[in-house]
């Protein structure tokens, strides 16, 4: 079993910057592809970027490629998502999530959750 906790979220204008990171906790972290997701107000939870056992692969979702970059650090279990570039349609709480397979795009694919971490841009 994995328990993840996501930090960094925050308020930051248009055109900004946010590091994400979500720690995982249990000794299996690098046997899990990880994935980040987002969920705007009223909108359904949606794909946002993916990253395979090792970190070699990686997978975006088209709205964020070549601003967001998924990243991982299995000795520390942690799992990254740099946001450059930000929108105010970036709005949303970025939730990361654990999975056996790579690369898998549906929330409903993956087993493992954190609770949340709210991003908020002004325009």
């Amino acid at each position: 079993q994995v328990q993840l906790v996501e930090s960094g979220g925050g308020l930051v204008q248009a055109g900004g910057s946010l590091r994400l990171s979500c720690a995982a906790s249990g000794r299996t972290f690098s046997t899990y592809a990880m994935g980040w997701f987002r969920q705007a107000p009223g909108k359904d939870r949606e794909f946002v970027a993916t990253i395979s056992w090792s970190g070699g692969r990686t997978r975006y979702a088209d709205s964020v490629k070549g601003r967001f970059t998924i990243s991982r650090d299995n000795a520390k279990n942690t799992v990254c998502l740099q946001m450059n570039s930000l929108k105010p349609e970036d709005t949303a709480v970025y939730y990361c999530a654990a999975s056996i397979q790579f690369p898998l795009y549906s929330e409903h694919e993956y087993n493992y959750w954190g609770q949340g971490t709210q991003v908020t841009v002004s325009s």
